[in-house]
C-alpha cells in the first residue's frame, strides 16, 4: 500500500479570522456549534446577524467545502461541511476550520476522515478542562492521516457517499417517526394549549395522581432484601422515551433518598435540560413491580379515565414542554417544573374509546421503533466498517470487488426496512 503518512494539518490550507463588529451594519450568517446536527453531520441552522450583534466567538471566516470540527467536547463528533450558501460567512471559534489543499486531498475525503472513531478517539484522549473539555486547533491538525493518491481518494469517497446517502435516508425516516405520536395525540385529543376539542377542560390533577406516596409500600408484601428496579436519569432515552437499562437493588438500599414508582407509572424529568429534551417514560417490566430512581422525576399515575400511554403522549408534546419551561422555578442550571404546574394544567377531558385506541397505537409504535432501531444499529455498524477499512487502507480494489456490492445491498436492504416500518406506523 503506497499511502503517505501525514497529519491532517499537512493537507490543509491556512484560514483567516475577522471581527464582524468592525462593520457594525453589515449582515452575516453566524454558525455556532448548536447549529450542527451531530447525527447527520451537517449545519441545520445559522443565525442572521449584523456586525454590531456579533458574539465574541464569531471570528472564523469559512468557505464552501471547509470542514468544521467542534473542538469542544470532541467525543460528540459535531462536524459538518460548509455548504455553498454559507461561503464567506462566520463560524464560532469553537470550531477548527479545515480547508483542504486540493492538490493533496479532496474535501469529502477529509470530511469522512473526521467521522472515524480513530480521529474522535485521538482528540478525546487529548482534551483539557473538566467543566469545558476541549482541544486546540493544533491538536486537531496533528491527528495522523494515511493519504492515498487522488484517484484512490475519489474511489473511496464515491463508496462512502453511497453508504452515507443510505444513512441519511434512515435519519429522515427516524425524524418522520418522531412526529407521528405528537401529531396523532393532537388529532385525537386536541392541542392542550388551546383546548380545541373540548368545551370542558379539566385540571390534569383530576385525571392522574401526581407523585404517589411511598407509604403505600407498607401495604404490600415486599421485604427489605427483596430486589426492586433502580432507574437513574440516564436510563431513559430522550429521543424515543424508552428505558435503555436499569439495575436491581435491595428495597432497603433505595427506599430512602429516591423517587418511588410502580409498574405503569409515567416518569417525567422535571429538571433542565432533561425536561426540554423530552425525558419521559412509562415504567415497565419492573422487578417485583416496583422501582426507584432519580429525585428529579415527577411520577404520574393514571386514574381510570386515562391510561399511561395517554399521559406519556401528553407530556412528550413539544407544546407541553414549552409551557412547562415557562413555569420553571429555581436558579439557572437547576431549574425545575413544580408539581403544581402538573396539578393545575388544563387539558381537554378525553373520551374512553379514544384513550383505548391511542394506547393501542402507542404500544404498537414502540414495538416498531424497537425493530427499526435494531435495523439502524446494523446500518451504522456497516458504515463504521466501511470507514475503518477506507482509512486503514483495507478498502482495496480486491476487497471492493469481493465485498462492496454485497455490503451496499445489505445497507440498502436495512434502509428499506426502516422506511417500511415508518410507513406502517404512519398507517396505524
Amino acid at each position: 500500500m503506497n499511502w503517505k503518512s501525514v497529519t491532517i494539518g499537512d493537507t490543509c490550507m491556512r484560514t483567516k479570522q475577522r471581527d464582524p463588529r468592525t462593520t457594525p451594519g453589515e449582515k452575516f450568517s453566524y454558525i455556532d456549534i448548536s447549529g450542527i446536527d451531530r447525527e447527520a453531520k451537517c449545519i441545520t441552522e445559522s443565525q442572521q446577524l449584523i456586525g454590531a450583534e456579533a458574539p465574541s466567538r464569531a471570528r472564523k471566516v469559512v468557505k464552501a467545502s471547509d470542514i468544521l470540527v467542534s473542538t469542544v467536547r470532541p467525543n460528540l463528533n459535531a462536524i459538518a461541511m460548509v455548504p455553498h450558501e454559507l461561503d464567506g460567512q462566520i463560524a464560532s471559534t469553537g470550531f477548527c476550520v479545515l480547508r483542504a489543499d486540493h492538490e493533496q486531498i479532496t474535501p469529502r475525503f477529509l470530511f469522512y476522515k473526521a467521522m472515524t472513531p480513530e480521529f474522535v478517539n485521538y482528540l478525546t484522549a487529548r482534551v483539557r478542562g473538566a467543566n469545558y473539555p476541549a482541544v486546540t486547533d493544533g491538536i486537531v491538525k496533528s491527528a495522523p492521516l494515511l493519504l492515498p493518491a487522488s484517484s484512490e481518494q475519489t474511489r473511496i469517497v464515491e463508496i462512502l457517499d453511497q453508504a452515507n446517502q443510505l444513512r441519511k435516508l434512515r435519519a429522515e425516516a427516524d425524524k418522520k417517526a418522531e412526529r407521528i405520536l405528537p401529531a396523532l395525540f393532537i388529532k385525537m385529543f386536541g392541542n392542550p394549549a388551546m383546548h380545541s376539542n373540548s368545551a370542558d377542560p379539566v385540571p390534569l390533577g383530576q385525571l392522574v395522581i401526581i407523585n404517589p406516596k411511598k407509604s403505600e409500600l407498607k401495604c404490600g408484601t415486599l421485604k427489605d432484601d427483596d430486589l426492586v428496579s433502580f432507574m437513574p436519569m440516564n436510563a431513559i432515552d430522550d429521543r424515543w422515551g424508552r428505558i435503555t437499562t436499569y439495575a436491581t437493588k435491595p428495597l432497603a438500599e433505595v427506599s430512602t433518598g429516591y423517587t418511588y414508582f410502580r409498574e405503569g407509572d409515567v416518569l417525567f424529568a422535571k429538571i433542565t435540560p432533561c425536561m426540554e429534551n423530552g425525558k419521559a417514560v412509562i415504567a415497565s417490566t419492573l422487578n417485583n413491580g416496583v422501582g426507584f430512581g432519580s429525585t428529579e422525576y415527577h411520577v404520574l399515575r393514571a386514574r381510570p379515565a386515562v391510561s399511561p400511554e395517554w399521559i406519556y403522549g401528553l407530556i412528550r408534546l413539544p407544546i407541553f414542554r414549552q409551557l412547562a419551561k415557562a413555569r420553571f422555578t429555581g436558579a439557572v442550571g437547576q431549574q425545575r417544573v413544580p408539581a403544581n404546574f402538573l396539578e393545575s394544567f388544563m387539558v381537554p377531558k378525553p373520551g374512553k374509546d379514544e384513550v383505548i385506541k391511542f394506547s393501542e397505537i402507542t404500544q404498537s409504535f414502540h414495538l416498531h421503533i424497537e425493530r427499526a432501531e435494531q435495523t439502524s444499529n446494523r446500518l451504522n455498524t456497516l458504515f463504521s466498517l466501511l470507514l475503518h477499512k477506507a482509512f486503514s487502507g483495507e478498502l482495496t480494489a480486491t476487497w471492493r470487488e469481493a465485498h462492496m456490492k454485497e455490503l451496499l445491498e445489505e445497507m440498502e436492504h436495512q434502509t428499506k426496512n426502516i422506511s417500511a416500518a415508518v410507513h406502517e406506523i404512519a398507517e396505524l
